[in-house]
């Protein structure tokens, strides 16, 4: 089977539609129709059922299917140990994490980092889901969930605090049952600063809920309620007044997680001891860990 077909196969049965696997591999959706064609007859069978909801595996195809991901390991850890050798500071690193996190505390130190070593270009993805490392969809992930991936180093770079905000200006209600809060959406309502804030204010109305802690930051900022926020984002925002609270909301710890065979890429360990440098020391920092 050629490589690129199978990229095509893989990318059509984890996403269910040719658009989407298309946009994945930034491909048409009509090459990933002629591709995925050529592969069905150059093999002799018809791989997916094509259905209304989308491209579902045959009998053919997910036997096809445990194979293809047996190549796509193999040719993955050949492309990690490949740039394992490379000991030239330079190249592309993919880094993933959260939006704020990426874009209060990462992207001015990625910034500066491709100052100093300008043959390094790094592509920094917000985004709310986990990236694969073994897939190389990242080559450095920043998240507050620890790494349990047995091919992953982590180390935990940072404790972030949190903080309890409302509008800069606005009086806080004197009755718990006029407050209201601005929290995460249902599918997170388990974090611990969200757990937290029901606690702290168990006659509060909530107001206004978002996975995502800018839109809960503006939300908060314009007077929607009190909101639970990590305090580089919660303190950069000129909307917002941080309020005194005991106990204090939890924080949380983040961490950083890399594939082992691309700990010994220069251009990834230098990112990463200019991180820890940069937010770590103070933290006590333990070293690199299995997942």
């Amino acid at each position: 089977m050629n490589w690129d077909d199978v990229q095509v196969f893989l990318a059509i049965a984890r996403h269910g539609t040719l658009g989407a696997a298309g946009r994945a591999l930034q491909q048409s959706q009509p090459t990933m129709g002629r591709r995925l064609k050529a592969l069905e007859l150059s093999l002799g069978h018809t791989l997916f059922q094509r259905t209304s909801e989308g491209f579902v595996l045959t009998d053919e195809g997910a036997a096809v299917l445990r194979h293809a991901e047996g190549m796509e390991a193999q040719a993955l850890s050949f492309s990690r140990q490949l740039d394992g050798a490379d000991q030239q500071l330079e190249g592309a690193l993919r880094v993933s994490t959260s939006d704020w996190f990426g874009l209060h505390v990462l992207a001015p130190l990625c910034a500066a980092f491709t100052n100093n070593h300008p043959r390094v270009t790094i592509e920094l993805l917000t985004d709310a889901r986990l990236f694969s490392l073994a897939r190389r969809e990242a080559d450095l992930v920043a998240r507050i969930v620890p790494f349990d991936e047995p091919d992953v180093i982590q180390r935990r770079l940072m404790h972030v605090p949190y903080a309890l905000y409302m509008q800069r200006g606005a009086d806080m209600p004197t009755d718990d049952a006029d407050v209201r809060l601005v929290t995460m959406d249902l599918g997170f309502s388990e974090m611990p600063d969200a757990a937290w804030l029901r606690e702290a204010f168990p006659a509060a109305r909530i107001a206004f809920r978002s996975n995502n802690r800018h839109v809960q930051a503006v939300a908060c900022a314009s007077g929607a309620g009190l909101a639970v926020l990590p305090c580089p984002l919660g303190d950069s925002h000129p909307g917002l007044q941080k309020l005194e609270s005991t106990p204090a909301p939890p924080g949380r710890d983040v961490w950083l997680g890399y594939h082992r065979d691309l700990r010994r890429v220069p251009r990834l360990r230098a990112l990463v001891e200019m991180l820890m440098q940069a937010l770590g020391p103070a933290q006590g920092d333990a070293g690199d860990q299995g997942g």
